[in-house]
C-alpha cells in the first residue's frame, strides 16, 4: 500500500524513469564497488603479500591500512549502507514488496560485512599499525602469522556477504523494468 504523498513503485513494463529509484542504482553500484574491492584483496593484494618477508609484508600492510582509510572509501562504504537501507525502505513504502524483501536480504548481507569488518578486520588492522615500526618488532613471524590467516578468513567472509548483497540488490532492480 503506497502512501498519498508517495508513487508506487512500478511493476514491469512501465517507464525507467519512474521504475528504478536512483538509491537503488546507487546501493547497486556502492554495493558493487565494495564486493570487489574485498575480492581483489582475496585474489590480488593478499596473495602478493603473501610472497613477502615477515618484515615487508608487516610493513606493506601498515600502509595499506592507513592508506585504505580515505573519505572516496568511506562515502563508497558508508553509501552503500545508507543507499541500501533507503531503498529497503522506500521500496517497502511503494508497496514493492518483492523489491524491498530483496533490500532487506541485501541490507542484512552488508550489515554482516561491516560487522564482520568492525568486529574482525579492524581491531587487527589497528594492532598491526600500533604495534609501530617493523624494525621494532621483537618477533615479526609471529605477528604476521597471528594477523595473516585470520584476516584473510575474515576477509573472503566479507568477501561473500557483500556478493550475496549484490546478487540481492541486482535482483532487487531486475523486478522493476530496466530498458
Amino acid at each position: 500500500m503506497s502512501t498519498g504523498s508517495s508513487t508506487p513503485m512500478p511493476v514491469r513494463g512501465e517507464p525507467v524513469a519512474r521504475s528504478v529509484p536512483v538509491s537503488l542504482q546507487i546501493a547497486f553500484v556502492t554495493v558493487g564497488l565494495m564486493a570487489g574491492l574485498f575480492f581483489a584483496w582475496d585474489v590480488s593484494v593478499m596473495p602478493g603479500l603473501a610472497l613477502l618477508d615477515d618484515r615487508a609484508f608487516v610493513s606493506v600492510m601498515q600502509v595499506l591500512v592507513v592508506a585504505i582509510e580515505n573519505p572516496v572509501f568511506f562515502l563508497v562504504s558508508f553509501g552503500a549502507l545508507a543507499s541500501t537501507a533507503i531503498t529497503a525502505i522506500v521500496a517497502h513504502r511503494r508497496g514493492a514488496r518483492p523489491a524491498a524483501r530483496w533490500m532487506a536480504a541485501a541490507l542484512a548481507f552488508y550489515v554482516a560485512a561491516l560487522v564482520i569488518t568492525m568486529v574482525i578486520n579492524l581491531p587487527m588492522n589497528y594492532a598491526l599499525v600500533g604495534a609501530g615500526d617493523p624494525g621494532g618488532i621483537a618477533d615479526l613471524a609471529a605477528m604476521r602469522a597471528g594477523f595473516e590467516t585470520p584476516w584473510r578468513v575474515a576477509n573472503v567472509a566479507r568477501t561473500l556477504t557483500c556478493v550475496a548483497a549484490l546478487f540481492c540488490t541486482g535482483r532487487a532492480l531486475s523486478l522493476v523494468r530496466t530498458g
